[in-house]
């Protein structure tokens, strides 16, 4: 089974929105696009590559895929697995494109997705993809948040929980602290909530 694996650069405040430039996604009057710019750092990059050059599939929004249909076409030698990777793109109007191999989900998105995983090929990455979370989420079909937590807070924008979640347990299997204050964190899906009563020290 495929694991369906959702990668973020998130702010304090849970905002998604545009965090690699100006012209991203305006929407809703966002005008803090490449909030994450200030930030770089060493140790972070070397984690995201190491997740950009694991074996993996794409499973995108529609908006999210437009953005990077233009953009990584032209810069397969900065990502090679962009190109080569299947990108599933949510969409009930787009049907086909040059950014190949591509498969188009339609109608059931949280049907599709679900067979999807469970077939045979390497994990799934949702990058962006705010609209396309909320379905995810809500159907509980993430196994792993995998989340760069950035030191500011946004006020407005897109959020990723947005919708609100369901309640559900995990575990921390990775974590990073970087010299800039950007925290990495790997949640693993473990299971329901376990409630009980805090004994005392």
């Amino acid at each position: 089974m495929r694991k369906l694996i959702v990668l973020e650069h998130i702010s304090m405040d849970g905002v998604i929105q545009a965090p690699g430039g100006p012209q991203e996604d305006t929407s809703n009057g966002f005008a803090y696009g490449g909030w994450i710019s200030p930030y770089s750092d060493k140790s972070i990059g070397e984690a995201l590559r190491k997740q950009m050059n694991s074996p993996f599939d794409l499973l995108l929004g529609r908006k999210t895929f437009d953005i990077w249909a233009d953009y990584w076409p032209h810069h397969a030698d900065i990502w090679p697995g962009s190109s080569t990777a299947t990108k599933y793109i949510a969409s009930n109007t787009l049907t086909s494109s040059n950014w190949q191999p591509t498969v188009f989900l339609s109608g059931d998105i949280a049907q599709k997705v679900s067979e999807i995983k469970k077939g045979n090929g390497p994990d799934l990455h949702v990058w962006g993809s705010g609209n396309l979370l909320q379905t995810l989420i809500k159907h509980d079909l993430v196994d792993t948040f995998w989340l760069m937590i950035y030191p500011v807070t946004l006020g407005s924008g897109k959020k990723l929980f947005a919708e609100g979640t369901i309640p559900a347990a995990f575990k921390v299997t990775e974590s990073i602290v970087g010299s800039s204050g950007v925290i990495v964190v790997n949640y693993e899906r473990v299971g329901e909530i376990k409630i009980g009563v805090q004994s005392p020290d």
